[in-house]
């Protein structure tokens, strides 16, 4: 069995190619049952063990992970993620993937994905909220996917946020970067909204998004919190990665279904669903999109398979 290091599955990827195989493999047959989510110790906080299994008629890839928040104080990682892939005709053990760096890819690509299939073709100025580690693989994604003018960038910490704007510079970024300064005013005039942030609240208001917008949500896995508010939801198509995960997982569904404000039919889809269409799904111009992830299995198998088919592993 191949051990892939981090190093090895930044080199192997890049966003186009990825966000295709990514398309097809959605769109193909697959088995993912809802992942496991853990709690180490429910009394002591949020220390949680998850799993997450997938396979196709090709392979089988099981990703272990380990979210510790009380790591941020300390100055250590809050996430540690391996995978295992498994030859799915066999059960042959074929590789074990560093699964930060994965979970970064797929999860930028997912994002990039979903507005591909969501968003206005001529959208041109995107707003992100969140200046963490996925900050800027999701601006490299988004803009393979759309002819992005306008990048602006949104966080608590704006010296944070220049870090971050400065090292999309240095990777050789070409759109208009720029601090978000004033988060109503910017959402007011986004074409596309993508929020990775660890809020609690939200941040993200129907009242405020223009017609025609699309809102990704990537950053809350918690059914408690959510990074929208509920008339977002009302007033958006909405779509999921995942219904099994995302009506256990997301508070931005679970909590207007919850008050009565919200029923899960309302959520019009999965990505798979919208993958396996021709066209992008008929609506309203004008009309809002939301996407909201937590994340899922097939998306690790799949990057996790075009990894393993860069280095000569696996059959393309």
């Amino acid at each position: 069995m191949q051990v892939i290091s981090a190093e090895q599955v930044d080199a192997a990827l890049n966003f186009p190619d990825l966000i295709d195989a990514l398309s097809v493999g959605f769109a193909a047959p697959f088995q993912m049952p809802a992942r496991q989510l853990l709690e180490l110790a429910p009394d002591q906080g949020h220390d949680r063990l998850g799993l997450l299994p997938a396979w196709t008629d090709r392979l089988i890839a099981l990703k272990a992970f380990t979210y510790l928040p009380g790591n941020a104080a300390r100055g250590e990682s809050v996430l540690h993620a391996q995978v295992l892939v498994f030859d799915r005709r066999n059960g042959q053990p074929l590789a074990q993937l560093e699964g930060r760096s994965l979970t970064r890819w797929r999860t930028a690509a997912v994002s990039a994905l979903a507005s591909r299939l969501l968003s206005r073709p001529g959208a041109r100025r995107l707003l992100l909220l969140g200046t963490g580690e996925l900050a800027c693989p999701l601006v490299q994604a988004h803009l393979s996917v759309r002819p992005l003018d306008e990048v602006l960038v949104w966080g608590r910490r704006p010296a944070q946020a220049q870090a971050r704007i400065a090292a999309l510079r240095a990777l050789g970024c070409t759109a208009r970067l720029a601090i978000a300064e004033d988060l109503e005013a910017a959402q007011q005039t986004a074409d596309i909204i993508v929020a990775a942030t660890g809020s609690g609240e939200p941040l993200v208001f129907g009242d405020l998004v223009p017609p025609g917008c699309h809102v990704d949500l990537l950053g809350n896995h918690r059914p408690d919190q959510r990074e929208c508010d509920t008339a977002l939801v009302q007033r958006a198509h909405v779509y999921v990665d995942s219904r099994a995960n995302a009506l256990r997982e997301a508070g931005e569904l679970i909590i207007p279904m919850q008050r009565g404000q919200l029923d899960a039919h309302q959520v019009r889809g999965e990505l798979a669903d919208l993958c396996r269409m021709a066209l992008p799904p008929e609506r309203a111009p004008g009309s809002v999109t939301l996407f909201k992830s937590v994340g899922t299995a097939l998306a690790d198998l799949l990057c996790a398979q075009l990894v393993l088919q860069r280095l000569g592993l696996a059959q393309a």
